[in-house]
């Protein structure tokens, strides 16, 4: 546990962390574009390694756009490919890496419980 004299000195570096973090995927989005594939590989592995020594949690506008397996930006019609699966059970989004074949499922569970809510609801 971090001293009360630290917190302010903690929050600092999380700032500015969190900030070093856009800017590198901006950066890794901007060479994507360009086809520097090894370059934006490279800055997307600098983001993630930069949020886990601060220990802080990747941004979600970033963690869902970055494939776990190939660490390559997702764009969506691009090198990705995303369908929404109405189970009906489990309904879910799902997101494939076109470069390796990883899958990703995000599932709807806030939009059952609208529905829900609103069909109790009338």
């Amino acid at each position: 546990m971090g001293s009360r004299k630290n917190t302010g000195k903690v929050k600092k570096i999380k700032e500015l962390a969190l900030e070093r973090i856009d800017i590198l995927m901006n950066l890794a989005e901007e060479e994507f574009n360009k086809g520097n594939y090894d370059r934006m590989k490279r800055y997307i592995e600098l983001s993630r390694k930069i949020a886990m020594k601060v220990r802080l949690p990747f941004p979600k506008k970033w963690k869902r756009r970055i494939c776990k397996s190939c660490n390559t930006i997702l764009i969506f019609g691009k090198n990705a490919r995303v369908r929404t699966k109405s189970d009906k059970n489990c309904p879910h989004v799902a997101i494939k890496c076109l470069n390796c074949g990883n899958a990703v499922k995000i599932p709807m569970i806030r939009e059952k419980k609208l529905r829900r809510s609103k069909k109790y609801n009338n």
